[in-house]
């Protein structure tokens, strides 16, 4: 008589496995708990405009010409009050800032692939919903692509761009890769609330310190922009989509930007150690025929917060 033990799992590894699944439940109810916290600590700042069923927040002042905030991934709204350019814009125009979807407070049903091209279809409905006519559109880092699907797929509804450390054309992206799994359904949520709530915040601190290099990081940034807002669960969902989107959204607008004919006015900082200002913002000028480009030597990636006047200015001038 022949008997085997093939196959068979040993008390030790039973052990391991029911330990590790414990320790990824209590890590997911403590993320979770944070994050409830996080919205609790800090509520809404701004006001909400249903388009669609879904939630847009917001944050508008000041009247005048209207122009249009979009910030890039990681951040909220918010990052354009601590970066002092919401209120300079203020003064004298109505500056509408809007979380994009999946980010801050704004909703991101999974109905849809939130390509820039999605979002700038929801926005354009949302300034009809606002009153919000022909607008400047500024947009930083990714959301300088949103500002580029308005221009090119609703043009009578841009006045002018203002882009800042944009990414325009498709390049290999490491971080596209990394993230790529975060994204995904059923894995992706197990990833966010176990091994990548723990992950980010490990390197949270100096992600952002490598978006404001050469520049030590702005004392109000994390004064008015939560760590824990921008690390719940969902918004590390929406990072991650928008990384792995990013190539292929700029892969397809790359045949069109020599039909734009509004004015743009493109900033970059030369120590950009997050987009390559030669191999996009000076590439893009190149192609744009009403174009204007300027590279900050001393600024990198936060160029917003390097030279807030100066983007200020820039968008005013469009929108006179």
């Amino acid at each position: 008589m022949f008997s085997s033990k093939q196959g068979s799992v040993s008390p030790r590894a039973t052990a391991l496995a029911a330990g590790t699944a414990a320790l990824a439940a209590a890590t997911a109810v403590w993320v979770r708990r944070k994050a409830q916290r996080a919205q609790r600590d800090h509520p809404p700042i701004g006001s909400f405009v249903d388009v669609d069923g879904i939630r847009l927040h917001f944050v508008e002042h000041g009247e005048g010409s209207p122009i249009v905030l979009l910030h890039g991934n990681t951040v909220l709204l918010q990052d354009f009050i601590a970066s002092g350019l919401f209120d300079r814009l203020a003064d004298g125009h109505r500056v509408v800032a809007f979380d994009r979807p999946g980010f801050g407070f704004s909703e991101r049903p999974r109905d849809r692939l939130w390509t820039p091209s999605a979002q700038a279809a929801l926005l354009e409905r949302a300034f009809a919903r606002l009153d919000i006519e022909n607008p400047v559109v500024v947009g930083h880092s990714w959301g300088t692509l949103v500002a580029l699907a308005l221009a090119i797929e609703h043009p009578s509804s841009v006045r002018g761009l203002v882009l800042a450390s944009g990414y325009y054309y498709p390049t290999a992206r490491i971080d596209a890769l990394l993230t790529a799994p975060v994204a995904l359904p059923v894995l992706g949520d197990v990833l966010r609330h176990t091994v990548t709530a723990l992950f980010a915040r490990m390197v949270f601190r100096k992600m952002v310190e490598t978006m404001f290099t050469p520049l030590p990081v702005a004392a109000r940034f994390f004064e008015l922009l939560s760590r824990e807002l921008m690390l719940r669960p969902g918004q590390l969902r929406a990072n991650a989509e928008a990384a792995a989107l990013m190539v292929p959204a700029a892969a397809r607008f790359q045949p069109q930007y020599r039909d734009l004919r509004l004015p743009v006015r493109i900033f970059a900082g030369e120590r950009d150690r997050v987009v390559s200002p030669r191999t996009h913002a000076a590439r893009l000028h190149g192609e744009l025929p009403h174009s204007e480009l300027t590279v900050f030597p001393h600024a990198g990636h936060m160029v917003h917060y390097a030279a807030p006047e100066q983007i200020a200015a820039a968008a005013a001038s469009l929108s006179r």
